[in-house]
């Protein structure tokens, strides 16, 4: 399962997911996968800080810290992306990649952000890249988008680009960092409205810097920022047969056929594998128990073997 994980991870910052935001969290969480991002190549060039992920909460229960001087902002579903600002001017913008390096795409982002600020300083903002939610997969067309070779056909979609994070040391709180970044021509997930873009949580950080700083870091994330994400309740069923069919694009897949079982309103009898790597990552054998949640209240799918 760890290298179908790394495979779907790949996928997914490459803009062409293969399993939803919900298996690919449910199933990090059980095999305890923590890799972030893609694997690098020879031409990718490095950021100038580290872009780490962030640990997952699904309540507000058990919180890493303490919540009385926390802020509260939207986790943008769309493509993180950073950039390096220097004596004024915009100098590079990389992909997020594995967190270490990423692609270069500097051409595409200025005409997405500011090419010229008022800071002289060298620091790095990051932030995500986003469609608005009624684009059809708005999250794989903005990841996508970051990958086409034309850049007048980038130009020509409609793309955002939200700051959420800066390296600047400025000021002494988060709120007044994003006010800032504001000020300096920036969308932010703290300034702007976001309503109509896709989300997948809400991030939850320590609003004083000299807090945040205090907890540090591990290799994977920070220690005073969290996603707080809704985990969606499976339903334990039986796993009665496996088919095999081809769809709209001639791929064969195959197709799980379940002991009918109720998920939210709905009868649920199949459910999709996406492949042969999947059913033995989990390893599924006919007759055996599975966990099930419908993906996106919609699409019905097996997370895990009981």
């Amino acid at each position: 399962m760890q290298k179908f994980l790394e495979y779907a991870s790949s996928q997914y910052y490459d803009g062409t997911p293969v399993i939803s935001d919900e298996e690919f969290d449910r199933l990090a969480d059980l095999y305890n996968y923590t890799s972030v991002g893609t694997r690098s190549t020879d031409t990718d060039v490095p950021h100038l800080f580290p872009m780490l992920s962030l640990q997952k909460c699904f309540n507000l229960t058990e919180t890493p810290f303490p919540l009385r001087n926390a802020v509260t902002t939207p986790k943008l579903d769309g493509a993180a992306v950073s950039l390096l600002y220097s004596q004024g001017s915009l100098r590079l913008a990389l992909t997020r990649g594995d967190g270490k390096k990423g692609k270069n795409i500097t051409e595409k982002m200025r005409t997405l952000v500011p090419e010229k600020i008022t800071d002289t300083r060298t620091f790095q903002i990051t932030g995500e890249v986003a469609a608005h939610a009624n684009i059809p997969n708005s999250r794989n067309f903005a990841a996508g988008s970051l990958n086409l070779k034309n850049l007048s056909e980038f130009k020509n979609r409609e793309l955002y680009f939200f700051a959420y994070e800066s390296t600047s040391n400025l000021h002494e709180t988060y709120m007044e960092e994003l006010d800032y970044l504001s000020e300096q021509g920036f969308r932010t997930v703290l300034t702007d409205d976001t309503s109509s873009f896709p989300k997948d949580g809400e991030v939850i950080r320590l609003n004083s810097y000299t807090e945040y700083q205090s907890l540090g870091e591990t290799a994977h994330h920070p220690r005073g920022a969290f996603a707080l994400k809704e985990r969606k309740e499976g339903v334990v069923t039986t796993l009665n047969n496996v088919i095999w069919q081809v769809g709209k694009s001639g791929v064969v897949s195959p197709v799980a056929i379940l002991e009918p079982v109720m998920i939210g309103d709905a009868m649920v009898s199949k459910a999709t594998l996406h492949n042969i790597e999947y059913i033995e990552g989990l390893g599924l054998e006919i007759g055996c128990k599975v966990e099930v949640i419908r993906s996106g209240e919609i699409i019905p799918r097996i997370v895990r073997r009981v």
